[in-house]
């Protein structure tokens, strides 16, 4: 197990001695070991005090933090503590949902909107319907689509294409998180629970499944696309970066 000063503590932390001794005094961070005149502080240290900027980045306050991390202690689970929502990172999108009336959709879409495109956004949950209004919960993917309708792809097209995207990133994050749980979960066993010490490291790991997730499909659409656009496009590419060169 690593040790750290308390300085060496703040810097793998990403924060301040300041702050290491604030969260110390509000009872978030537990003591340091005493090794005479030393004050050591371990790996559960770190991973707690990880956790609590995790939580603090995400618009806890000081005491929510603390009632949180004492009710697990007291042996509840992360999904009593934080919410079943925030645990597994649903809670944690930095992209609110759109709320849109069918006038919205046709002003977006046009003519595309029919009884039947709106069964099938509802039926992906591209759409969930909400009294007489309809709400986005991904306005991202929603402008995508209204994107390749606006390029001239019929929209009955961009919900099938919708159809297969969300089932590929659902495979792929299942792939991702179950590695983790395979590797890092699974051996402890079917009925463990993280206490004690293993706490805010386990709390760590789950906090960090969310951004992993994205920062890894982000990077491989990214790579994708560098790919196979030149592939796919070929030889029309070429010609149009010559045409477009020759009119300037």
């Amino acid at each position: 197990m690593a040790e750290y000063r308390i300085d060496d503590l703040a810097r793998a932390a990403g924060t301040s001695v300041r702050n290491v001794r604030v969260y110390q005094d509000r009872d978030l961070l537990p003591p340091p070991i005493r090794r005479g005149r030393a004050a050591v502080y371990g790996d559960a240290h770190l991973s707690r005090l990880r956790l609590i900027r995790n939580m603090l980045d995400r618009g806890y306050a000081f005491a929510q933090i603390k009632e949180m991390l004492d009710a697990w202690q007291a042996g509840h689970s992360l999904a009593d503590v934080l919410g079943l929502e925030a645990a597994t990172g649903a809670a944690w999108s930095h992209e609110p949902p759109a709320v849109l009336s069918v006038a919205d959709l046709a002003r977006m879409f046009g003519a595309e909107v029919t009884p039947a495109t709106l069964r099938t956004a509802l039926r992906l949950g591209v759409l969930e319907r909400r009294g007489g209004r309809f709400v986005a919960p991904s306005p991202g993917l929603l402008e995508a689509g209204r994107e390749l309708v606006r390029l001239g792809v019929p929209l009955a097209e961009a919900l099938a294409l919708a159809a297969e995207l969300l089932a590929e990133t659902d495979r792929v994050t299942a792939l991702l998180v179950g590695l983790v749980h395979r590797y890092v979960l699974d051996p402890k066993g079917p009925d463990w629970l993280p206490a004690g010490d293993e706490l805010p490291h386990y709390a760590d790991v789950i906090s960090r499944l969310h951004p992993l997730v994205m920062s890894a499909l982000s990077a491989a659409v990214d790579r994708s696309a560098r790919r196979v656009i030149p592939e796919v496009l070929g030889d029309r590419l070429i010609a149009l970066a010559e045409r477009a060169r020759a009119g300037s």
